[in-house]
């Protein structure tokens, strides 16, 4: 009886000793709110959204130690919209992210699949649209920076360092798969940050290729709705930088982004086709200062002001066109999970998009505007698991 007792022990200890070792964790974010815009299309429009901060969905991650400071690691990510249930990518389900990898203490982590860019991960956190504050309404037009992870990277291999006092770097290579067109579609990314008590700095880039006569739906990019680039051209660069400053409860940030689409192939916003100048050449920089104030541990207002300067060119007209946003926002956090926003966002837009017409404004989320302006409200609650 006593050698049974042992053995027994024994088995449960080495049970116990396997599980601290390997884990999996669900996780993710639920969305939901009431969203009034005066212009969609012409109309005013009163709805119940997903995602106007935060994008509503779900993952899976975990992690296996493989012992001397190595580690196995995964993630699966779906977007989805809450007021239906669909998919944010049609027919995908892991559309977000979907990636294995290794992760060691000392030399940073090694992953595959389908992931998000070096913008995204060193100068979304400084952006309001981005991971730092989650609000999807203030994404610069189009997303045109991806600071608001409109699509994430297919068939891609990522490094990122460990933590060197601060400094952190990473890239990115998302393969085309399509034989015998190796650049058809092909992905590259490259970033670092540096944090150091209050000053936090940033800066990272982004290309992206595309055949403009031979569109490559399995390559690194998804072009049209959903969790996918919200514009598309045969050659797309985004470089960008960031910093900002923590004072006792408030931060003010500053982030600069530049964006040459060359030969644009397709447009959409909200879901919608744009339209925009055949073969034309849009050049966008986008200026973003921002600032959160936390009057309380639990309540929080942040404010931002971003604007867009754009150029058209090519054999389809030339023209200038700009937007400005304005963005102000109150969250309350019912618990370390919960929490409950309101936020009202101002767009004015002006100029010319060639021979496609008079700009018009286009709050991220919603359908454009028939005018130069565009006003959204939205009061909602969210929830993370």
């Amino acid at each position: 009886m006593k050698k049974t007792l042992i053995i027994a022990g024994v088995l449960g200890a080495f049970a116990a000793s396997a599980q601290a070792q390997s884990s999996v964790t669900l996780y993710g974010t639920l969305d939901a709110g009431l969203v009034y815009a005066n212009n969609e299309h012409g109309h005013s429009n009163w709805g119940e959204g997903s995602g106007s901060l935060s994008d509503t969905y779900f993952g899976l991650k975990g992690v296996e130690d493989l012992g001397g400071g190595l580690h196995a690691l995964f993630k699966l990510e779906s977007g989805f919209n809450i007021n239906n249930g669909r998919y944010t990518e049609s027919n995908t389900m892991f559309n977000r992210q979907a990636y294995v990898g290794l992760q060691h203490d000392q030399f940073g982590t090694l992953t595959l699949g389908r992931q998000y860019d070096s913008v995204v991960d060193y100068l979304g956190p400084f952006s309001e649209a981005g991971a730092g504050f989650g609000n999807n309404l203030s994404a610069h037009p189009f997303d045109n920076d991806n600071l608001d992870h409109s699509f994430s990277i297919k068939n891609s291999v990522k490094y990122q360092s460990v933590n060197y006092a601060g400094f952190k770097f990473g890239g990115l290579y998302g393969f085309s798969n399509d034989a015998g067109q190796f650049s058809n579609n092909r992905a590259w990314s490259a970033g670092a940050s540096y944090g150091n008590g209050p000053l936090n700095a940033a800066a990272a880039y982004l290309q992206v290729n595309n055949s403009p006569n031979n569109l490559n739906a399995a390559g690194a990019v998804s072009a049209g709705q959903g969790n996918n680039a919200n514009l598309t051209a045969e050659l797309q660069r985004t470089f960008g930088a960031a910093v900002n400053y923590t004072y006792g409860p408030a931060t003010v940030g500053f982030v600069w982004t530049n964006t040459h689409f060359d030969n644009l192939i397709a447009g959409a916003q909200g879901g919608t086709s744009v339209a925009i100048p055949d073969d034309a050449n849009l050049h966008l920089n986008n200026f973003e200062l921002n600032g959160r104030y936390m009057l309380t541990p639990a309540l929080s207002l942040n404010a931002a002001y971003t604007y867009t300067d754009g150029k058209v060119s090519g054999a389809h007209g030339s023209g200038d066109p700009k937007w400005q946003t304005v963005s102000l926002q109150a969250d309350y956090m019912l618990s370390k999970r919960t929490d409950v926003y309101l936020e009202g966002v101002y767009q004015h837009a002006s100029g010319q998009l060639g021979d496609a017409g008079a700009n018009v404004a286009m709050i991220n989320t919603l359908s454009p505007s028939s005018t130069g302006n565009q006003v959204a409200a939205t009061v909602g609650l969210r929830h993370r698991f």
